[in-house]
């Protein structure tokens, strides 16, 4: 899920002569309707709770005049016939006007959250049959609903008094407005709906007040992680798939893509995504390379993180393309397999038979892959990830939900979930696993949502650092390195390969995995027995498995019986050991076994205040620890602003 603000005169330059006609050009003096037609896309529908209040209805076709009132001009969508009733009474045109005003005037009038599937779904969409077509656009429309719902419940704010200082939830809702697009700048199947979100909202008083669109940016991750889960496992149940998870680039966190779509199909529709990878290649060696007026170099000749993730939009900027002339959706259908078959180097066969491959590769993921989720192992798993992957290890309780959600993404590989289990994971996190460190001095600091956590265990010889080690005064690097050693002499900055510096992801990962790995032990918790095995198997992404005993390379063993176990710290140094990325973090066998000895520590708190608590309460529902060993433990952190110091 993307997020951009809509202004007032970005309304009239852009979405509708544009986004309403899917994304082609709309002719000048063209109706709305008429221009959507020839276009091929459907028509825009109304959606949200907050409809009955505009005199509107969900399913509405929306007009030009009520998008243009809505969102170019911030608006009563029927202004024109409430400032006509307000003439015919007698009322002044100011008056008239102010009738049909909601509120003050504001220049961000909406914001647009644009929705897209993963691009296995969307290839069994494009190139399935009307069935597959119809499963997966209805997935996709009931994955947007439940996050609509979740923004209006949980993410929107209305800010009240002088300098919005106080912040209440809408109660009558949001409305906004849905169009459908199918195709991309370079003409792939890309099936995405722009759902434009006004930020006009009644407030509890009666009167009309605009929602705090920098909360929606903060929740724009953990809003992405529910549309991705939901939608793919509304698709798969319905199909009869199974998910699995994919590296796309390296060092980067893996995404759930249905199981059994060829990798080639993938590649087919990546067009865009190659003439983005050619230009930032050529961007990168500019940035290595670039020197001040004294020959000085200016960047040190490594590119961090941050630094690609710039140069990458950069080269999306530079690398895109006109928009296309759209068409109806059978002839690009038609269109997509033709190409498909002969230019992407996939059997006929096989794209005609997509769905087939898909549930066969599924009954083979869920014979060997149990999907058990544990709310008490899972909160573990959720926190570790988040504080490695916060430099500082302070977060908020938005990236525990976020992480909760790609959390049970893998594990549950495409099958629905129970409603409110994401939650149910980051309350057991919390209560169990997260100090409370905030110290606020605002109305906004003490609401929940801003509450600052760090975690109970210390790692601080595994933070990140913020910018990679200096090198000598010269930029070249030390001569014992691997860099130097596979640098030509004579070469200068930007000539030899790029480094990358390692990701915080694949830090988080092992930590991750030596969780699981201390937990494996246990037995019992609140007088129940953990499934620990199938917990691991199931959250764990098949590379970090332990081969089986049928593997060609462990032939000569016996066949073992029961489930396939994790890895243990072994394999877990032979991983590290084996990738290229994952050595460069520096994680030695010391740093391990301090590793360890943190999550040790963690684990054997964690066993002591469920058992404690087991006595006092036989339910299932998770028990907050005791105050007295929260301030046994409570290490006095600096406060929030000091704590972000302590982390750059």
């Amino acid at each position: 899920m993307d997020i951009a603000l809509i202004t007032a005169g970005q309304m009239y330059r852009y979405y509708l002569r544009r986004v309403v006609v899917g994304d082609g050009r709309r002719p000048a003096r063209t109706p709305l309707r008429q221009a959507q037609e020839e276009a091929g896309v459907p028509a825009g529908r109304w959606m949200g709770r907050g409809l009955e209040v505009l005199d509107l209805a969900a399913g509405d076709v929306v007009t030009e005049a009520q998008l243009r009132h809505l969102f170019g001009e911030g608006r009563h969508p029927h202004a024109d016939r409430i400032e006509a009733d307000e003439l015919v009474a007698g009322k002044k045109p100011a008056a008239a006007r102010r009738a049909g005003a909601l509120g003050r005037r504001v220049k961000v009038t909406g914001v647009d959250l644009v929705f897209r599937p993963q691009p296995t779904l969307t290839l069994l969409w494009a190139l399935g049959d009307e069935e597959t077509r119809r499963a997966i656009e209805a997935a996709h429309e009931r994955a947007i609903a439940v996050v609509l719902a979740w923004i209006e419940d949980e993410a929107a704010l209305i800010r009240l008094g002088a300098q919005g200082v106080y912040r209440v939830r809408p109660p009558h809702g949001l409305v906004a407005a849905r169009y459908r697009h199918y195709e991309a700048r370079s003409g792939m199947p890309l099936l995405h709906d722009h759902l434009l979100l006004s930020v006009k909202a009644l407030r509890p008083d009666g009167k009309w007040g605009s929602m705090h669109s920098e909360v929606l940016y903060e929740n724009a991750v953990a809003a992405s992680a529910l549309y991705n889960e939901i939608v793919m496992a509304e698709a798969c149940e319905v199909l009869g798939m199974a998910s699995e998870p994919r590296t796309v680039t390296a060092g980067r966190r893996p995404v759930m893509e249905v199981a059994g779509v060829p990798h080639e199909l993938i590649r087919w529709t990546a067009r865009r995504s190659d003439q983005i990878a050619a230009c930032r290649a050529e961007l990168e060696h500019e940035y290595v390379t670039a020197v001040d007026d004294d020959g000085t170099p200016r960047f040190l000749p490594v590119v961090s993180e941050r630094a690609r993730a710039k140069l990458n939009r950069i080269a999306a900027k530079m690398t895109r393309p006109p928009k296309q002339k759209t068409r109806p959706l059978a002839h690009l259908r038609a269109w997509w397999k033709a190409s498909a078959i002969l230019t992407s180097g996939v059997a006929a066969d096989v794209i005609n038979s997509l769905l087939e491959h898909a549930r066969a590769a599924t009954a083979a993921i869920r014979a060997r892959v149990a999907t058990v989720v544990d709310v008490a192992l899972a909160a573990v798993d959720v926190t570790a990830m988040v504080f490695v992957m916060n430099g500082g290890g302070w977060f908020h309780r938005r990236h525990l939900l976020a992480e909760a959600r790609r959390h049970l993404a893998l594990v549950l590989r495409g099958r629905r979930r129970e409603p409110g289990l994401d939650e149910a994971i980051v309350d057991a996190a919390l209560a169990t696993y997260c100090l409370d460190i905030s110290e606020p001095k605002t109305l906004r600091g003490r609401m929940p949502a801003y509450r600052l956590y760090t975690t109970r265990w210390s790692l601080a010889d595994l933070k990140p650092d913020r910018r990679p080690p200096t090198t000598p005064s010269d930029q070249q690097p030390p001569a014992d390195s691997e860099t130097s050693a596979a640098r030509p002499a004579g070469l200068e900055p930007g000539e030899w390969e790029i480094p990358r510096v390692p990701s915080q992801y694949e830090r988080a990962a092992l930590a991750a995995a030596v969780v699981r790995e201390k937990l494996r032990t246990t037995v019992t918790a609140r007088g129940r027995a953990y499934d620990v095995i199938a917990h691991q198997q199931a959250a764990m992404p098949e590379q970090l498995l332990a081969p089986s005993a049928t593997d060609p390379e462990h032939g000569d063993q016996e066949p073992e019986s029961g489930p396939r176990e994790a890895i243990d710290l072994t394999a877990l140094r032979a991983l590290r050991d084996s990738r290229t990325d994952v050595e460069a973090l520096d994680l030695t066998a010391e740093r391990l076994r301090h590793l360890e000895d943190a999550f040790t520590a963690a684990a054997d708190q964690a066993h002591a205040t469920m058992d404690r608590t087991a006595d006092q309460d036989d339910s299932d529902a998770v028990q907050l620890a005791r105050q007295d060993d929260q301030r046994t433990l409570r290490p006095h952190p600096p406060g929030p602003h000091r704590g972000r110091e302590a982390g750059h």
